[in-house]
């Protein structure tokens, strides 16, 4: 008996394609991919030279695209690293959960309420246990891994390594649909600030440093601390996190004493009217996100 993939699934895919996102199937009302694991590779075909993973053979190829949705209701899956996305998945309670937990949607909100940003207008979808999935490109440049709850509860992040299903699948609880039809907007910095690999922190070792280099880093410590003073309602925790990624870099180079920028930004924040603990928090993740990136100056 033939089967045919509803002409809506292969439409889907190739919808997806050209947006630019590699496609691979998922076993049909599944979520989990169609493609053969590495203990039962033919190695024919695209494994030819040797057992390709589903992130390997997701494609923008029509062509295959066609070929791979021609006799079977395979769903979609969206390999985000090849495609350039880092999607924020938004999870809802498992249905034997404490009634009062609230959905990934809620705690995202309250996220980017902290964060003083509006909830990111960006493409979207709702998933079939009614959870949400944000679309993002991601940052040019960065490879950005999967997360899980690192953002909060019930909400994880698909990047390298991961993937998503894409709408026009469906499974036996619901289908997936597009909710906001917006293009990815950018990773909002914000956002990547608290995705970025965090490093085990080295011990600095002290660099003299020039009279000029100092003067120069005292500036820039004075320009930033007025700039997060002077951050209006609703900027204030991104203008300090900014600041504090501004700054790192000095104390990576031995330029300033990490003390020194700490309680100078933890008091500018505070009279920006931000509290002591968010202070502290946005500081510390800022100068570590900055400090992991600026490699030490070598003594001479």
């Amino acid at each position: 008996m033939t089967h045919h993939a509803p002409p809506a699934l292969l439409s889907a895919a190739l919808q997806a394609a050209e947006q630019g996102w590699h496609v691979f199937p998922l076993r049909p009302a599944d979520k989990r991919p169609a493609l053969h694991g590495e203990s039962v590779c033919p190695l024919i075909g695209d494994c030819a030279g040797g057992h390709r993973k589903w992130e390997d053979r997701a494609t923008i190829d029509p062509d295959r695209i066609r070929r791979a949705w021609a006799d079977r209701p395979f769903n979609i899956g969206i390999a985000t690293g090849p495609s350039g996305l880092v999607v924020v998945d938004l999870d809802m309670p498992k249905p034997k959960s404490s009634t009062g937990t609230p959905c990934g949607v809620t705690t995202f909100g309250a996220l980017c309420e902290r964060a003083g940003q509006a909830v990111p207008a960006t493409y979207r979808t709702r998933t079939a246990s009614g959870g949400h999935h944000l679309y993002f490109t991601a940052p040019p440049g960065v490879r950005l891994a999967n997360s899980a709850g690192r953002l909060g509860k019930l909400i994880d992040t698909r990047a390298h390594g991961g993937y998503v299903v894409a709408a026009g699948s469906f499974t036996a609880t619901g289908p997936y649909t597009v909710t906001d039809p917006t293009p990815p907007a950018p990773l909002p910095d914000w956002l990547y600030a608290l995705l970025a690999p965090r490093q085990p922190s080295r011990r600095l070792v002290a660099v003299p440093s020039s009279s000029k280099a100092s003067r120069y880093a005292a500036a820039a410590l004075r320009a930033e601390t007025a700039t997060v003073r002077a951050a209006p309602q609703g900027e204030r925790d991104w203008t300090l996190l900014s600041a504090a990624r501004a700054l790192g870099r000095f104390i990576a180079w031995g330029d300033l004493p990490r003390s020194v920028v700490e309680e100078a930004l933890q008091e500018a924040g505070e009279s920006a009217g931000l509290s002591s603990r968010q202070c502290r928090s946005t500081v510390r993740s800022g100068l570590n996100w900055s400090i992991a990136r600026n490699p030490q100056r070598r003594t001479a």
